[in-house]
């Protein structure tokens, strides 16, 4: 649209707008207060509801707010008596079939209708008919309906259509007997889908899982911040008396916008587990704090007496806060302990040293829907960052080039203009494609430390095509997702990604796991770099090394190793080998090898800091006060270093220890320039059938796997085999129900899909599963019989 500038008038007051906006728009602005229902600054224009009449001279008629582009020298009159009278008589119409069910209507209190029914509606109806009645339907374990209620405002169609990226509800039917529903009777699968709750202006759709908990004016609002995905929506939690009850989207342009994934809305159900911790546990026996400290203690230092310090590991969550991180590594050199990661789900760590100082997405999260050029590596982003998927989705809606080099063929319901899918082996082979391809483009030659991965290599037309659009586009980014970190190969494909994205000119950028996967980075949580991304002195194991070579004892903050790690084979098999665990964790272990198990608070419950994928940090409060004797970790770290003897544990509050941890890493720049790579590298081969997993949305993180709606909405995947048809011909295994599946020596049934998206070559079996945990590394050799 023009940016030309014209004057208007409303309601006597002059007003300048730019030429071509609608209405409503510019009186939303100015704070001049017009009704709607239908209209919503993230949607189309329906323009079905008609609330938002207003009189506009020389107009013979009330013209809808939302619809009418302004003018020069248009007045507009938003209360004069003839906007009034339509208004009012909109809002009659509107009232003639919804019920008079606000004292039992979960949306009482928080409801537009009954706002705006307070300042347009009547006091007494002239209707006196049978109102009308529509059956509820069943859209899964989400989103509660009562369809009654709806006013046929669409706003849940076309967040679908054009948010969503898909159209699950629609409208059948003409007038006052139009429905809102399904297509087909199933569940709405959207990632996304809980936005329909907030969008929806009565009380028709609803959040299932807090239905009848309580009333909207009972509830305590506190700020926060999202405790899963590395984009960092902003949220706020609802208690009432003290129990988390909700969560909605706290509105950031920059971050989430209004919207909020199903993931980060509806994970707090985990919050109330069965298994979660009120007391602290010794050999499984509940006891006093101080019991339980003490034995920490001591078996540490015993371990550390007998063995050495380099007999002790410690494994910490990547959704720990930046105050949790920067203690348990301070506590742990502290003890002498080197041995120390936040990488979990990482496969290949041998270019650690000339890795960023933390890596991030290259560039703000707003950026993302401004790029002409993206091609993402190992990304299902869709599922890992719903939100930056989302940013991605309008970059391609509005002629963005996104293109994938992906061991599956994902659904990501937005134009995708090349895509390579191949297993393991053919995704190095694809990107060195693409690197020699750039270079031909750009005249230059491949460095020589990367000219063993190019050398030999045959670009496909594919790959030239996504050269020339990275080439040709700008700006252009190359990012690297969750699948690429697991890759065992990510040296060799974070080396090429880096030159694709130096010498076409895009720029290089990380799709981070977890809520504080950078913040890991900065605050030191690894075994080669201290606080601030300095080197370390002497460079300890990293978490894979951590478990295949098993230690005598190991210190766990919010990991349940055998879901949380790459080869959860091996970290269970570790754990069960240790003389000693110690596990600072919100829920009881069932696995059985934990010695001591100290409660700690859940996010809602505790102060911290997250930095998320472009480097913003976000502080946020707790919101309620933890379960029973449970504690926030960081005081537990604090008391566990002032036990142990550690110097520098002296502090009061969470503020002292982020004011230490920022000013040692609050101000290093992002870059996510490499350093050179390794002479000799040859391209990554493997022979066989591959497994390849990535980890389920529902799955990243103990919380979420304790969402119980959550776990029975149909995108919890649960743990199969998912196989290409003609792989499966080849072994004989078509018509079969189950399989075997032997990884690593060990053979587990598991249900067969027949699945076109898996590339051949390649056997699709998720982890962070419980009934794939004894199978191994997420990528590795398998034999199915």
């Amino acid at each position: 649209m023009s940016e030309e500038l014209v004057n208007i008038e409303v309601n006597g007051i002059p007003l300048k707008a730019r030429k071509g906006a609608m209405l409503i728009e510019i009186t939303d602005a100015a704070g001049i207060s017009i009704p709607r229902f239908c209209y919503h600054k993230k949607l189309s224009i329906a323009a079905n509801c008609r609330m938002c009449l207003v009189e506009v001279e020389r107009a013979p008629k009330p013209l809808p707010a939302c619809a009418t582009p302004v003018m020069e020298g248009m007045k507009v009159y938003t209360e004069s008596p003839k906007a009034l009278a339509a208004q009012k008589g909109t809002m009659e119409f509107l009232l003639i079939n919804h019920p008079l069910d606000c004292p039992i209507c979960d949306q009482g209190g928080e409801c537009e209708l009954q706002d705006v029914a307070l300042g347009y509606g009547g006091d007494v109806s002239r209707f006196t008919e049978r109102k009308r009645v529509v059956k509820d339907k069943n859209i899964g374990p989400l989103i509660a309906t009562d369809m009654t209620r709806c006013i046929h405002c669409t706003r849940c169609v076309r967040f679908g259509d054009e948010i969503a990226g898909l159209r699950e509800l629609g409208a059948t039917g003409r007038g006052e007997n139009m429905e809102i529903g399904t297509y087909v009777a199933h569940s709405v699968a959207s990632e996304l889908s809980g936005n329909v709750i907030d969008l929806c202006p009565v009380g028709a759709l609803t959040a299932k899982p807090s239905r009848y908990q309580g009333r909207s004016w009972e509830y305590v609002q506190h700020a926060a911040v999202a405790p899963h995905d590395s984009i960092g929506s902003n949220i706020f939690i609802h208690t009432l008396r003290g129990k988390v009850m909700r969560v909605v989207p706290r509105e950031n342009e920059s971050i989430n916008e209004t919207w909020l994934s199903d993931r980060d809305r509806f994970s707090y159900e985990g919050i109330h587990s069965d298994d979660r911790l009120s007391k602290p546990l010794v050999d499984g026996v509940e006891v006093d704090w101080e019991i339980a400290l003490d034995a920490t203690v001591k078996g540490l230092k015993d371990v550390i007496v007998r063995q050495g310090a380099d007999a002790v590991g410690f494994l910490v969550s990547p959704t720990a806060t930046m105050e949790e991180l920067y203690l348990a590594q301070k506590l742990a050199h502290g003890l002498g302990v080197t041995n120390i990661d936040h990488r979990l789900r990482q496969a290949d760590f041998s270019d650690q040293a000339t890795a960023p100082v933390f890596p991030w997405l290259g560039q703000e999260l707003e950026e993302l829907e401004k790029i002409k050029a993206a091609l993402l590596i190992g990304s299902n982003v869709r599922m890992e960052q719903p939100l930056a998927g989302h940013r991605l989705r309008k970059a391609a809606l509005a002629g963005g080039r996104v293109m994938f080099i992906n061991p599956r063929d994902f659904e990501f319901r937005f134009p995708v203009v090349a895509k390579v899918v191949a297993d393991p082996v053919g995704m190095v082979a694809a990107l060195a494609g693409v690197a020699q391809a750039v270079a031909e483009l750009k005249g230059e030659s491949v460095p020589a430390d990367l000219a063993g991965l190019t050398a030999g290599v045959k670009v496909s037309d594919t790959e030239r095509t996504i050269a020339a659009n990275l080439v040709n586009n700008a700006p252009a980014t190359v990012l690297l997702g969750n699948l690429a970190v697991s890759h065992p190969a990510f040296a060799q494909m974070r080396a090429l990604a880096g030159f694709v994205a130096r010498c076409s000119g895009a720029r290089l950028g990380y799709l981070p796991e977890a809520a504080n996967s950078v913040g890991g980075w900065l605050a030191g949580a690894l075994p080669h770099r201290l606080p601030g991304g300095k080197p370390a002195p002497a460079a300890g194991l990293d978490a894979r090394a951590m478990l295949d070579s098993p230690r005598k004892a190991y210190v766990l903050i919010g990991v349940e190793p055998e879901l949380d790690c790459w080869d959860g084979a091996a970290a269970l098999k570790a754990m069960q080998a240790a003389e000693f665990v110690v596990s600072l964790s919100s829920y009881a272990s069932v696995a059985g090898y934990v010695k001591v198990t100290l409660p700690v608070a859940t996010f809602a419950e505790t102060s911290g800091t997250y930095v998320n994928a472009e480097g913003r940090w976000q502080s946020f409060q707790g919101a309620s006060k933890p379960l029973g004797e449970a504690r926030p970790t960081w005081k537990v770290l604090r008391v566990l270093g002032n036990l142990c003897g550690v110097q520098g544990f002296d502090y009061i509050s969470s503020e002292d220890v982020l004011a230490e941890v920022q000013g040692v890493g609050g101000s290093i720049q992002p870059d996510n320039s490499l350093g050179i790579g390794q002479p000799g590298w040859q391209l990554f081969q493997a022979d066989g059938l591959l497994r390849v997993a990535d980890v389920p949305i529902y799955a990243m993180d103990p919380l979420v796997r304790r969402a119980r709606s959550l776990q029975s909405s149909p995108l919890a995947q649960p743990a199969e085999v998912r196989l290409h048809p003609d792989v499966a011909q080849e072994l004989g295994v078509v018509g079969r129900d189950r399989v075997q599946v032997r990884q690593n020596g060990v053979a587990v049934d598991l249900p067969l899909v027949l699945d076109d998206s898996v590339p051949r070559g390649c056997a699709w079996i998720p982890a962070g599963l419980p009934a794939s945990v004894v199978l191994g590394p997420a990528v590795g050799p398998v034999i199915i019989q």
